[in-house]
């Protein structure tokens, strides 16, 4: 069969010049939809620089000039709809969408989209959104933030888009995005059916039914395929059309002006009554999936042929035709004059530089640091603050405001809290200096989380900046990147480690790579709060004591903070949060749950675990990837975080008394690990040993002894590791079984030095052999 991007270029001519069109146009008249003549031609053109860049890719890719080629051939009827919403209606687009690119590019003088996309194309770091790092849809001057091939896991953070626009009105905060702007998503038909998708139309919907104001206008480009897997007729229809708290319209994506007139009915309908819409988009897929995929392989070739007769570009060039505005001749005049311009583009930018370094390539992945930091201060900040020790330069709280902020709290101020109070209050005086910040998670309100980490949260900050959600991990990261897009810095509380794995392509697909595809200029920080890690007496079984956070540790740029006491929680959540704000990374703050009421380190009421509130003016700061040290021991250098680093606390106090000197390091940063530091603390020590309570395979103790190894070389002590097995946390009093204890650190620290003692004794017995039998 004929190469079907030579075919439709062909097709496209000859049809137009015997004005051979099928009847698919509804009739209407452009200027009776308030389109003016000069707008009507700009679609149209922004539609045919679609397809000839879809053809350009083609042949960039067959000189291997070019490298990528999902095209968006019959669905450039999306122009219309970036024409009745605004340049400042942040939008969250699928692979299809150039020709809406290029329609919103139109909008705002100095747009120069035809050259950066084919920079794109040809991965030039000079294209101006990815810096060659990736062909993405995404600009920042147009209100686009760049998506990937991805597979409707946009969708929910344009959900937490949309919802920030009223809330940041209603909290008086710097937003990005104007007041009256709506959120623009759009996604295939196939991709409607991805649990990403489905949990965001659902949270939609279900934030819509409660009257809570969403301006938000889906779209579903319906081609009716997925690859070669056939979308059922009536599907979406049937899916989305009567769904509560969901406005849906349906149009012809083949016939631009129908696709204008709704698209704007749609758009209008969100941003006057602030709620959620589906607009319905028939369209038709030209030229397969990509120029890798031969459509004759599943689809008969009348099939093919009849999908091609359906050509978009065809409607809108008869419908020119018809309203007089340009002949037969013209149109093809254009069409080769725009073909040639675009040609010579290519020609360019194939020239264009490259990355050509590993460095230039992760230039992106750690955002920029934004100077003057811009944390948010709140009306009860005084003015005249001290600002030692904060290095937000944020005011602090004035004494009075504090107190009237602690209020409810006051006997917990004066003496030892737990570490679950203790983050308690971080969080009431980190809420109370910055209005932007806002919580978010299931159960974080009235109940004040199921460990009461959040209790008084939503009394003190109200229900805007304590939000309680529905019971969906992807909703609630979904939310909190959105609202990082608008100015928001979000808190989000997954409630058990295990519930993220339900989610984590939220952080590790969508919230981590955002700086990385925009070259640094869209950032969604945030601070992810997770309670997890082993230890629960007698609760909760897997589920609720998941002892792996293996999948964090290889996400680039992730910072992931998790603090073994009170004292440490209270420091490090406030320079997560700082890390947020000024430097705007995304950070796990992994939160053991063990360790949340315990005061107790020997034994009990000796309150050694417990801490006393600092308010942040007279608290010392605790640097980012700073480790925590006790003792001087030269004997032995235990290596641990979070629950091990408590236990090994306690192996250390029967160590001393069997005259072993013992360092015990906490991390407290887990990734990416201090390694120099590690080793630094390690290097004077005579053995060392980590104690890593997550499972043996995959967990951090191999990151640990690879990087000592790396680092001190022959120089490097003996070491040991002692790790939890490669088993799920069984239930009740079996939970430990498969987890290092006091015991077995004890045991582990005394076969290594005692070991490597006898060891050493007997190369001393046979070297002194040796030179008695030389003598």
């Amino acid at each position: 069969m004929e190469d079907r991007a030579i075919a439709l270029e062909r097709q496209f001519i000859e049809r137009v010049l015997a004005q051979d069109f099928e009847d698919i146009g509804e009739g209407w008249d452009h200027k009776q939809l308030g389109l003016s003549d000069a707008d009507f031609l700009g679609l149209f053109e922004s539609q045919l620089k679609s397809r000839l860049l879809d053809l350009e890719s083609r042949r960039m890719r067959a000189r291997n000039q070019g490298f990528y080629t999902i095209g968006s051939s019959g669905h450039e009827g999306n122009a219309a709809y970036a024409l009745a919403t605004r340049p400042t209606d942040m939008a969250f687009l699928h692979y299809r969408s150039a020709a809406f690119m290029i329609e919103r590019g139109r909008q705002v003088p100095g747009e120069t989209q035809l050259w950066d996309m084919l920079l794109s194309f040809s991965a030039s770091s000079d294209d101006p959104i990815s810096g060659g790092r990736h062909k993405v849809l995404g600009s920042k001057t147009l209100f686009i933030p760049p998506q990937t091939s991805t597979i409707a896991s946009h969708l929910p953070k344009a959900v937490g888009a949309a919802l920030s626009i009223p809330l940041t009105d209603r909290l008086s905060i710097n937003a990005n995005m104007p007041k009256d702007s709506i959120v623009v998503c759009n996604f295939g038909d196939a991709s409607a059916n991805h649990a990403s998708a489905q949990t965001a139309i659902n949270a939609a919907c279900w934030t819509a039914y409660q009257q809570v104001p969403l301006p938000l206008l889906f779209v579903c480009e319906d081609n009716g395929i997925g690859i070669s897997t056939r979308t059922p007729k009536g599907w979406i229809t049937a899916n989305f059309s009567q769904r509560p708290g969901l406005k849906y319209f349906y149009c012809d994506g083949r016939d631009l002006l129908d696709t204008y007139r709704v698209g704007k009915q749609a758009a209008d309908y969100a941003r006057k009554h602030r709620k959620p819409v589906f607009l319905h988009v028939r369209t038709v897929r030209l030229m397969g999936h990509a120029g890798s995929d031969a459509e004759i392989a599943y689809m008969t070739k009348d099939y093919i042929l009849q999908n091609e007769a359906q050509d978009p570009l065809l409607v809108t060039a008869q419908q020119l035709i018809e309203a007089k505005l340009l002949t037969p001749q013209s149109v093809i005049g254009l069409y080769h004059e725009l073909k040639a311009r675009i040609s010579a583009i290519a020609m360019t930018v194939i020239h264009r530089p490259k990355l050509q370094t590993a460095a230039q390539a992760m230039a992106s992945i750690i955002p920029p640091k934004l100077i003057p930091p811009t944390l948010v201060p709140t009306k009860l900040v005084s003015s005249k603050s001290n600002l030692k020790n904060c290095p937000s330069q944020a005011p602090m709280l004035s004494e009075a405001a504090f107190n009237k902020l602690m209020c409810a709290d006051k006997l917990s101020l004066d003496k030892p809290v737990h570490m679950g109070k203790l983050i308690n209050l971080t969080l009431t005086e980190l809420m109370g200096r910055h209005d932007n910040i806002v919580v978010c998670g299931e159960d974080v309100g009235k109940k004040g989380g199921v460990y009461h980490v959040t209790s008084r949260l939503v009394e003190r900050f109200g229900p805007n900046r304590v939000i309680n959600t529905l019971l969906d991990e992807t909703s609630i990261l979904g939310l909190a990147i959105g609202m990082a897009h608008n100015g928001i810095l979000p808190i989000p509380e997954i409630q058990f480690l295990a519930y993220v794995h339900n989610a984590e392509d939220q952080i590790r697909g969508e919230a981590a790579t955002l700086s990385f595809f925009s070259n640094g200029q869209f950032t969604n920080p945030m601070v992810i709060r997770i309670a997890g890690l082993g230890y629960q007496k007698g609760f909760g079984g897997h589920f609720h004591n998941d002892n792996s956070f293996t999948l964090f540790r290889d996400i680039p740029g992730l910072i992931l903070a998790c603090p073994s006491n009170g004292e440490d929680a209270m420091a490090m959540l406030r320079e997560c949060v700082r890390l947020a704000q000024e430097e705007q990374r995304v950070v796990i703050f992994l939160e053991p749950i063990a360790l949340y009421m315990t005061r107790d380190l020997h034994q009990s009421g000796d309150n050694l675990w417990a801490g006393q509130y600092l308010p942040q003016a007279n608290a010392p700061r605790l640097a980012y990837g700073e480790l925590g040290q006790y003792g001087e021991g030269k004997d032995l250098c235990i290596i641990s975080y979070g629950n091990g680093y408590y236990l090994s606390r306690q192996a250390e106090n029967i160590l001393s008394e069997q005259g072993i000197g013992v360092t015990v390091i906490d991390l407290r940063y887990l990734a990416p690990l201090n390694e120099a530091g590690i080793a630094e603390k390690a290097r004077d020590c005579r053995h060392i040993l980590i104690v890593d309570e997550c499972r043996r395979s995959g967990s951090v103790s191999e990151a640990i002894i690879t990087s000592l190894h790396e680092q001190l070389g022959d120089l490097c002590p003996p070491m040991a590791r002692i790790t939890a097995e490669d088993c799920f946390i069984p239930l009740a009093d079996a939970a430990t079984l498969p987890l290092p204890v006091r015991d077995t650190i004890v045991e582990a620290a005394l076969a290594l030095v005692t070991g490597e003692l006898t060891a050493q004794a007997a190369r001393a017995e046979h070297s002194a052999v040796t030179r008695e039998k030389q003598s």
